[in-house]
């Protein structure tokens, strides 16, 4: 039988973008079977456009903005509870092309010599044609070669993590290995998510889904944000100090590069005392706490399940 899959879409005060995103997904050759829309308290009428044009999602208003995180962990566990069998979680500002969900099923379908992939991501450009460079997926370091080959078998490689841009998710391997942190907020949710969902078992980019991810400029992770800079630190430190999601060599092979990524975000900016201001505060913070369990979070938001506010049309 054909797998349901669900669309979950995160989105905040992007009305226009969303519009263009939930579009896409009616003109996909094999549409998702359920789409999920989470709305993080926009407060801008985003729930009135989602019931007028697209009344066939199941949208989800949270009464706070929790970030994409918390909208990810929320959205996905309505998803679960409505029995999907594979989860499709995309960004508001992602634009898939038609085929994109076609190319990820068929990406995750056994074969090759290998285990099926627990998870399929699209390739990412942005608006001009361009891989975008925020959203390549990490190759997977010392693949089998039986991975390789399944994955060139579909155009794509191995990888170690993905974002959230557009990633499609064994449902299974979520209920065994959790949520997403809900109280990352933003920034290296994904990234946590995806490792851990990866850990021990086999992912892989498919170039044959092409989706077109429209941020507002074209670049890296390692451009200058101003002070959201507080997230990368403080989620940064308890992925390497609170998460599962890596191995002790990871840890510091991540880690490492993560220091050398925030030497170049401080050596660009023109702002050096405010990324110092949150270095010093997401260090803080980062060590003496740590993340609310996401279960908690959740119930917080709405009903004692911990999904919010559902109104399914």
């Amino acid at each position: 039988m054909s797998p349901v899959v669900a669309a979950v879409v995160v989105t905040f005060r992007r009305r226009a973008l969303l519009t263009e995103a939930l579009e896409a997904l009616r003109a996909q050759s094999r549409g998702p079977d359920r789409v999920v829309v989470v709305d993080n308290a926009s407060g801008d009428g985003t729930p009135e456009l989602v019931r007028a044009r697209f009344p066939e999602a199941e949208l989800l208003e949270l009464p706070a903005n929790t970030g994409g995180a918390g909208g990810f962990a929320a959205g996905i566990a309505h998803a679960l509870d409505g029995g999907a069998d594979l989860l499709w979680l995309l960004d508001d500002d992602t634009v898939p092309e038609p085929g994109a969900l076609a190319a990820l099923l068929t990406a995750m379908e056994p074969g090759g010599g290998t285990e099926a992939p627990v998870l399929a991501a699209s390739r990412v450009v942005w608006t001009d044609g361009r891989d975008h460079p925020m959203n390549t997926p990490r190759r997977k370091p010392r693949a089998s070669s039986a991975e390789l080959a399944r994955a060139e078998a579909v155009n794509g490689y191995p990888i170690r993590s993905a974002s959230f841009v557009s990633v499609l998710v064994d449902a299974d391997r979520v209920r065994a290995r959790g949520l997403p942190i809900a109280d990352y907020f933003l920034w290296n949710d994904d990234f946590e998510f995806t490792m851990r969902i990866l850990r021990g078992r086999f992912g892989l980019l498919c170039r044959d889904s092409l989706v077109v991810h429209k941020t507002a400029t074209f670049g890296s992770t390692d451009a200058d944000p101003g002070p959201r800079f507080y997230y990368e630190v403080r989620n940064k430190v308890w992925l390497f100090t609170r998460s599962r999601a890596l191995s002790p060599a990871e840890r510091l092979l991540y880690g490492g590069s993560t220091l050398r990524r925030w030497v170049r975000t401080f050596t660009g900016s023109q702002d050096r005392g405010t990324l110092l201001r949150c270095l010093a505060r997401g260090l803080g913070d980062g060590l003496r706490k740590r993340p609310r369990p996401t279960g908690e979070v959740l119930r917080s938001l709405g009903d004692r399940h911990g999904r919010g506010q559902t109104t399914s049309m």
